[in-house]
């Protein structure tokens, strides 16, 4: 386990597979320990993906945000949630998706910073 900032380790901002990839963007990891020390605890449910991965639970394919490393799925939902997306905007985070249905256990926010391009709009919020 290394520690990537002050409050996340390579542990859990890994790829689930199994492959333990984990190249995450400098960047995307300052803002999101900033996010951690304005909210408090945050618990990661996916940090990095690889293509495989990324391609099995997404439908972004092969190439989505987590692969890129500036890509995060927060487990929260209810005033946290509500919290976390407010501040994630002021923070500068560019994408923010939102999953607020079902099962508590299941709920989350994506948060990302990708970069504007022709077909992917930034600043942009969505939901699943």
């Amino acid at each position: 386990m290394t520690q990537i900032t002050k409050n996340f380790t390579t542990t859990e901002m890994k790829c689930k597979c199994g492959c333990d990839q984990c190249d995450m963007d400098e960047v995307f990891m300052e803002k999101l320990q900033l996010l951690r020390e304005e909210i408090g605890p945050l618990k990661v449910s996916s940090g990095f993906r690889c293509s495989a991965r990324n391609q099995a639970v997404s439908h972004s394919g092969p190439n989505g945000p987590h692969t890129t490393g500036k890509a995060a799925d927060i487990a929260c939902s209810g005033d946290k949630a509500r919290a976390l997306m407010g501040k994630a905007i002021t923070l500068g985070f560019t994408g923010i998706g939102i999953d607020q249905k079902g099962d508590h256990a299941g709920r989350f926010l994506h948060i990302d910073t990708l970069e504007t391009q022709s077909d992917r709009p930034r600043p942009w919020t969505w939901s699943y």
